[in-house]
């Protein structure tokens, strides 16, 4: 049986600004307006990939990586310098309307929302404008309704609501219309433990019942221990890795330290942990412990430290997402090197 044609298909994308020069000293800005100098930035540089059908693909890197511009070309916001993108078929910048139908984005710091409208009322509105038949937009509302816990908020105008509200009320947004692509741009940025396990439960949940194809961009490791199979790592544009993100978590990604704050004076046998832990406790109420990364992802460690005590406070040391492509990036080098 012949392999389903990919959901988005990437060939040698490459994507360039110019940025003027600056000049220093004293009249170092009118030099610079009078000279009209400029470089050439490689925002993104000869990327190929391809997401098949299904997939959940977390597409990581350091600020300003190229990750924000790759999205922006998928979508149809941004024309490439050079190469080629399908995305469902389409090439995104020639067909931005037909395209939008079709996929599904969240932006972590924007929101498709109306800002002085109550939440229920900017959903009812995009449903007018994806033109999605009233039977579909219930049963998509309810789910959302469900998974998300809507209900509290949805009479509240949006400009009231937390940030995790108002990321929820973004997710419920993007699937109304059945999107076959859900793209998501941080979209867990500056939440808390609570809020970040609702938005990875319904992720998954819309992938497994429907099948939705994801692209997940992240700083936040626990979101591709969660949710992602597969991830690509980009790095001053270029894609340095596309593979299996246990193993590149469990190589580069070091142990997960985890601090807690124990509800009345509690005591914690460190005789008896679990494969793959260890425990130190530090005063009288606060432990640390740390888990093996190749055994354990951040939430199901969480949720072992809630069945051995009452926890007033947990902090995550998840690792560091610089840190870890920092040293992928030198492993790479050294691996050049040993093989010239």
């Amino acid at each position: 049986m012949p392999s389903p044609d990919p959901i988005v298909s990437v060939t040698c994308l490459t994507r360039t600004f110019q940025r003027r020069r600056l000049h220093r000293g004293r009249f170092g800005a009118l030099r610079a307006l009078a000279s009209r100098q400029s470089d050439t930035v490689n925002a993104v540089s000869d990327i190929t990939f391809d997401i098949q059908p299904g997939e959940m693909v977390g597409y990581i890197g350091q600020n300003g990586a190229g990750k924000s511009t790759t999205i922006k070309m998928l979508c149809g916001i941004l024309v490439p310098t050079s190469g080629s993108a399908t995305v469902l078929g389409a090439t995104p910048w020639r067909q931005r309307k037909q395209l939008a139908h079709r996929i599904g984005v969240v932006f972590g710091q924007r929101t498709q929302l109306w800002w002085d409208l109550p939440l229920r009322d900017s959903l009812h509105l995009l449903r007018h404008m994806y033109r999605v038949p009233g039977d579909r937009f219930a049963e998509n509302l309810a789910t959302a309704r469900e998974v998300l816990d809507l209900d509290p908020f949805l009479a509240t105008p949006v400009r009231q609501l937390s940030l995790g509200q108002r990321m929820r009320g973004d997710l419920a947004a993007a699937i109304l219309h059945d999107p076959d692509l859900l793209i998501l741009d941080e979209p867990t940025i500056g939440l808390d433990l609570l809020a970040k396990d609702r938005i990875r439960d319904f992720l998954r949940t819309l992938n497994r019942t429907h099948g939705t194809t994801m692209l997940l961009t992240t700083h936040d490791l626990g979101d591709i221990e969660e949710l992602c199979e597969r991830v690509m790592v980009i790095d001053a544009g270029r894609l340095r890795f596309d593979g299996n993100a246990t193993a590149l978590q469990h190589q580069f990604g070091g142990d997960i330290e985890i601090g807690v704050d124990v509800a009345h004076d509690q005591t914690i046998a460190l005789a008896n942990l679990p494969t793959g832990v260890t425990g130190e406790h530090l005063t009288a109420s606060t432990w640390m412990f740390r888990f093996d990364r190749g055994l354990w992802t951040s939430g199901s460690a969480v949720r072992w430290l809630t069945t051995i005590a009452e926890l007033r406070d947990v902090s995550i040391n998840d690792g560091s997402l610089e840190q870890m492509i920092r040293d992928l990036y030198l492993s790479d080098k050294t691996s050049a090197h040993n093989v010239n």
